[in-house]
């Protein structure tokens, strides 16, 4: 990767964590004002490669967020627990059977996954991650509720 093209996703990532921008137009602007002009295809390539979605900030609206920052929203409300996971970064959870679906935002898979081993939860029996889905395996006997509680209380990374 060329020098200037690496100073310029660093650019990118540095605009993105210190303001709330919510259009590429935006985007584009604080790029030319750091000196790195660019062009809306060149800037959607870069947002793809670095894994940079959108997500609700604290007044409802979307924002782009680099993939480590959990302040997503919860976009479906499939069980009353989730709000809580939602501080860990999930957006849902299903059951079947002794196995669970966590989905994430983007790129978050891993890091949830990761918090939920490191928690030592006794009814999950282990966790496999994808991008933006954690799969749970449950011991056969686990009660649900009671994961989903344990999840909840899991303080994020």
């Amino acid at each position: 990767m060329r020098q200037d093209k690496r100073t310029r996703l660093e650019v990118i990532k540095m605009i993105i964590s210190s303001q709330e921008l919510s259009t590429q137009d935006e985007l584009l602007r604080e790029l030319d004002k750091a000196g790195f002009p660019s062009t809306q295809a060149t800037l959607s390539r870069d947002l793809h490669q670095l894994r940079i979605g959108k997500g609700h900030n604290e007044r409802g609206q979307y924002i782009y967020l680099l993939p480590e920052q959990r302040r997503y929203q919860r976009v479906s409300n499939t069980h009353a627990t989730v709000q809580q996971i939602n501080r860990l970064g999930a957006l849902s959870v299903k059951f079947s059977g002794n196995m669970g679906v966590l989905r994430t935002p983007p790129g978050h898979a891993s890091h949830v996954a990761y918090d939920i081993d490191n928690a030592h939860v006794p009814e999950v029996l282990g966790t496999i991650a994808g991008d933006d889905t954690v799969f749970l395996v449950l011991d056969e006997h686990a009660d649900r509720q009671r994961v989903l509680n344990a999840i909840a209380e899991i303080p994020q990374s």
